[in-house]
């Protein structure tokens, strides 16, 4: 071993507390609006980087104020860290190279142009965010490109910051890559990606800095055969690099268990563990007593108050086991609200139940100082903390007998309905569509005049029945565009929904809603995820005066528009208090009043979307089962009460499906819609494979693009879905809502989807030969 590497055991200058990474949508999502302004041509590159750099700026003067001695930096993005990832190391698609702005390019992958392709779009691992998944091609070749890194690493350094630079690594990378034209696995190029990282290790080094954080979350999953031994091979290599930072290897989402025992036979001088997803008996058991070992006891990814007293028996539980400690969040805080400080509007026991990002920083500082100089030293905060859990535990919202004994009282008939092929032929007859049938997932654009009447209703400025004449009136504007379009089966657009799971929350017993609790579901798409603490119940009909106004408008059917169980839940931040079973059991009972209110109110289809379905999936395969029992089950729960001519429909985005299919047939929905359009109608493949039967619905155009398809370019999507799946079980649909486009792009892109549903239905009838 080198003198430059002789400091594996040496822990005199290692950091005591941080996180593995920050929130950059800004406070006030000042990035969202830069970015927006950006692609609108209101803004410059030159502004848009001014905006970002007092992002960084005040990110990281927070966590040096909070008490921090390593600043982890290059985890800002303007769009997604993996993007950020592949133009680092050069793994653009081909298809952007027309684009000579590099700025341009890198938005031009990530949400397409009118000539380009965007990237696909998948779920982070089992959270709310989205990535963009790079495309490795056989021609695909590899270039360092480490300017991002090093420009923050400057500008920490300028300001004083213990910067720790942080790069998402290498076998991470390739496991989340998709292989195209013909490639094999992206991961059998790691060998290609190692001399790239030993270049970057030396730049870092030769930039001033001390630590490099490098992220494998992939480690704590069964996404790869072997990952134990590629990790310990990986990291003999990058940790023999002739010069190089120390080396922090960050796993969090769950336990990484036996690929910790990898690592610790390697020189890397820290692991990052997340012990809230994780064990900290992996931790023991797998050899670090010459490791830094960051223990991420502060839970990164919801919301709730630490047991200050129970992390500290863990940290103290740990230090015979490690070479020494650092405390951190269980992953970034990208995941959770900025502050707390703002929420007004909360009763003053629910707010003391609640860390979001700022108050888990000062829970982390916390609890670094009294594991060095202990328990009395932070008193004030471990009292106060205490008594916070100890009201939690006793409110009488989170145990309300009357949700409890309905549940209770369920028989096995709660959750079935009548087979398939019965309820199909009373449907036909009800319905009476044609084959291809046409729709839209639900959503239509959030107009200016629709955010303005929000916001009038929220400040005193409209009153309640003002809101329901615009909201009226835009509804009437939406069923009028699709008659004009001429689509089958319509929606009332969901003008009042501020979002798909707020809305819905905001209606329900045993749910808040936040005013500032923004958090980055992709690029500048920002959610407001509510917090579900007690048990849940419907006061009172929720869609029903909605829906059956827009019925009342047109002779076609109308949707019914709700959200499911178990993406309600992926969506919110979720008490942890009770098993999460028992909890998607109370809201399916909640949807499924709504559901029979809209059958008694004459609608004929309610869609309950499942977007989430696949987003909950935990990362081991042992665990698996018992997570898609209960969803399943959760929504059969709230889609189980309603007759054989009602009609349901589901919706799911955004994931690889492949890993759920038997989920969504247990689902029993009629007809399915589902993400198609990025990963060109692959899903249908997984399905059949599968043997799913029912109706579907393939996305044949990417809302989140703002590129409008040609109705030729729709029709090969037909032709090709088509070919995996019969007529009669197909309906023509875009991937996903509507809302984050205007209403220039959806009319003119559903005219042409109207079109080639036409073309299609016509070459079905005359098939050609």
């Amino acid at each position: 071993m080198s003198d430059d590497r002789a400091h594996s055991t040496d822990t005199a200058r290692a950091f005591t507390a941080t996180v593995p990474g920050v929130a950059r949508i800004g406070a006030g999502r000042e990035l969202k609006r830069a970015v927006e302004a950006y692609w609108a041509g209101r803004i410059d590159a030159h502004a848009l980087d001014q905006v970002a750099t007092g992002i960084k700026r005040d990110s990281w003067n927070q966590l040096v104020q909070a008490g921090f001695d390593a600043v982890p930096v290059n985890t800002f993005s303007y769009y997604d860290q993996v993007l950020d990832t592949a133009v680092m190391l050069g793994a653009l698609p081909p298809r952007t190279a027309s684009v000579a702005d590099p700025l341009d390019r890198y938005f031009a992958a990530a949400r397409g142009t009118a000539d380009i392709a965007p990237l696909e779009m998948t779920k982070w691992f089992d959270t709310n965010y989205h990535y963009l998944v790079p495309e490795i091609g056989p021609d695909t070749v590899f270039a360092l490109d480490a300017t991002k890194v090093l420009d923050e690493i400057g500008q920490a350094r300028a300001q004083g910051v213990p910067a720790r630079p942080v790069v998402i690594g290498p076998i991470t990378f390739l496991a989340l890559s998709k292989a195209v034209d013909g490639a094999a696995e992206p991961l059998s190029r790691i060998d290609d990606l190692l001399p790239l990282y030993v270049d970057l290790l030396g730049r870092l080094t030769q930039a001033g800095a001390e630590w490099v954080q490098i992220d494998e979350p992939t480690l704590v999953t069964d996404q790869a055969s072997d990952l134990a031994a590629l990790a310990e091979r990986v990291y003999t290599a990058l940790s023999a690099a002739p010069a190089r930072p120390r080396i922090l290897v960050q796993t969090y989402f769950g336990d990484a268990a036996d690929r910790l025992g990898a690592l610790a036979r390697t020189d890397v001088e820290a692991v990052g563990v997340d012990l809230v997803a994780g064990s900290a008996d992996s931790v023991r058991a797998a050899g670090l007593t010459g490791k830094h070992v960051v223990a991420g006891v502060v839970d990164g990814r919801n919301i709730w108050r630490t047991d200050l007293d129970r992390a500290l028996e863990t940290l103290r539980s740990l230090a015979p086991h490690v070479g020494s400690l650092a405390v951190s969040t269980s992953c970034s805080t990208l995941h959770v609200p900025y502050t707390v400080r703002g929420e007004s509007e909360l009763d003053a026991a629910l707010a003391s139940w609640l860390a979001f990002a700022e108050e888990k920083f000062a829970e982390v500082a916390a609890l670094s100082r009294a594991l060095i100089h202990g328990r009395d030293d932070q008193a004030g905060q471990f009292d106060a903390a205490r008594a916070a859990l100890a009201t939690r535990a006793t409110d009488p919202r989170l145990h309300v007998s009357a949700v409890r004994d309905r549940l209770a009282g369920l028989s096995p008939a709660d959750w079935t309905r009548t087979p398939a092929d019965v309820r199909r032929q009373a449907q036909d007859a009800a319905l009476n569509l044609p084959v291809l049938p046409t729709t839209t997932i639900g959503s239509y654009p959030q107009t200016v005049e629709i955010r303005k009447a929000r916001s009038a209703l929220r400040n005193g400025t409209l009153d309640a029945e003002g809101y329901r004449c615009r909201m009226e009136r835009e509804i009437a504007e939406v069923i009028a565009l699709q008659e004009k379009v001429g689509l089958d089966v319509l929606v009332h657009g969901e003008p009042e929904r501020n979002d798909m799971v707020q809305y819905f929350a905001e209606q329900l017993d045993g749910f808040f809603a936040t005013a500032n609790g923004w958090v980055q579901s992709y690029g500048s798409r920002c959610v407001r995820p509510p917090v579900l603490f007690g048990d849940v119940s419907r006061r009172a009909p929720m869609t029903v005066g909605w829906i059956t106004y827009a019925q009342s408008l047109t002779n076609r059917p109308v949707k019914g528009m709700l959200t499911g169980p178990v993406t309600i839940l992926a969506w919110s931040f979720v008490r942890d208090d009770q098993p999460i079973a028992d909890t998607a059991n109370q809201v399916g009972l909640a949807i499924r009043d709504e559901t029979v209110d809209l059958e008694r109110a004459g609608v004929p289809i309610i869609q309950v979307d499942e977007p989430a379905l696949r987003e909950l999936l935990p990362l081991r395969d042992t665990d698996r089962a018992a997570y898609l029992d209960w969803a399943v089950r959760s929504f059969r729960l709230a889609t189980g009460g309603i007759a054989d001519q009602t009609q349901i429909h589901t919706h799911l985005c955004y994931s690889e499906f492949g890993e759920v299919i038997g989920a969504i047939a247990g689902l029993d929905a009629d007809v399915t819609s589902i993400e198609a359009a990025r990963s060109h109608m692959e899903v249908l493949d997984d399905l059949n494979s599968a043997g799913f039967a029912a109706q579907v619905g393939p996305g044949v155009y990417d809302i989140h693009s703002p590129r409008i398809p040609s109705a030729d370019e729709i029709t090969e999507s037909l032709r090709e879905a088509l070919g995996a799946v019969p007529a009669d079980r197909l309906w023509v649909n875009p991937d996903c809502g509507l809302k984050t486009r205007r209403t220039d792009e959806v009319t003119a892109a559903l005219k042409h989807m109207v079109a080639a549903a036409h073309r299609a239905r016509a070459e079905v009838a005359q098939p050609v030969g």
